[in-house]
């Protein structure tokens, strides 16, 4: 089939990389946000998946909006059979999505119906779910409702980031699409309505988001710690400035400790929560690098009346 593949952040690559050397289908164009700011110095850059489709050769297409009329125009002349998605990160409109003739088929990271949304990995992780994996549907114009064609499953570990967990499953989803587009191609998928019941949406997390509430259970600060790594970035504030977190462990042998009260060893460092304490790993307060916790409280130099808020 001819494609034109449709995404933007580096967990889309597995899956362009795996179009672009199938036997099957050729990828005659990308369709990726327009270039953006990122880095200390906010130079502006294309997105991983335009810096691989130009090394690659192939056209790629920025639109400010897939509505635009240009865009649809060269999209038509494109003549796709069907356009894959992965984190393409901008909504497509009835106009676009009627253009190449098996539709806009998207791989999304959760077991849909779901998690719909911007988030379904972070919101899979705050949740608890012991099971997650990665879907692929037919795109229509209600958000991640169109029928499932595919899908596949992934465990949740306990030390799971969101970082992690997206890592793996865009590695297998991409094998997903490739296998997807193949059927569809063939004529032996049939995508199937998905359920009404569990439907649940995953609306993208915040800065404000990620701020931790030590007056929650410490499963739940693990948690959400795990779910905003790397992503907005998990904080907190001491001494009025704000410092950010890597992952935490349960320490439920600490010691009772009130929430944000803070306990340092030579070799550990605790924080009360509304159950157990967790153990900090690695911080970085503002303006210096990252540190493992024991060196942060060391230079700190802890008083009793030292909380984390």
């Amino acid at each position: 089939m001819r494609l034109v593949f449709a995404g933007t952040p580096e967990t889309a690559l597995p899956s362009l990389r795996a179009l672009l050397d199938s036997p099957r289908h050729e990828v005659v164009a990308v369709v990726t946000r327009p270039d953006a700011q990122s880095g200390r110095g906010r130079k502006v850059h294309p997105s991983p998946v335009a810096q691989l489709a130009e090394e690659a050769g192939i056209e790629v297409l920025r639109p400010a909006k897939a509505g635009d009329p240009e865009f649809l125009a060269r999209l038509t002349e494109l003549a796709p059979d069907c356009c894959p998605v992965v984190a393409y990160g901008a909504l497509l409109p009835q106009s676009a999505l009627d253009i190449p003739r098996f539709g806009w088929i998207n791989l999304h990271f959760s077991l849909l119906p779901a998690w719909r949304g911007a988030a379904p990995v972070q919101h899979s992780i705050l949740h608890g779910d012991e099971i997650t994996g990665a879907c692929t549907f037919q795109i229509v114009k209600e958000l991640d409702a169109g029928p499932v064609y595919g899908v596949l499953t992934e465990a949740v570990r306990p030390d799971d980031t969101s970082g992690a967990l997206l890592e793996r499953l865009a590695q297998s989803g991409a094998g997903l699409l490739a296998a997807t587009l193949d059927g569809v191609e063939d004529g032996a998928l049939e995508a199937r309505p998905q359920p009404l019941d569990g439907v649940s949406y995953a609306a993208k997390l915040t800065v404000d988001d990620a701020r931790v509430d030590w007056s929650a259970p410490a499963m739940r600060v693990d948690r959400l710690v795990r779910a905003c790594t790397p992503a907005p970035g998990p904080w907190t504030e001491f001494r009025g400035q704000r410092v950010k977190l890597g992952p935490v462990r349960l320490a439920p042998e600490g010691g009772p400790l009130a929430p944000g009260e803070v306990s340092a060893s030579k070799t550990a460092v605790l924080v009360g929560t509304a159950t157990h304490p967790v153990e900090l790993g690695e911080v970085q307060p503002q303006g210096k690098r990252l540190m493992s916790a024991v060196d942060w409280a060391r230079g700190v130099r802890l008083t009793a009346e030292d909380r984390l808020v």
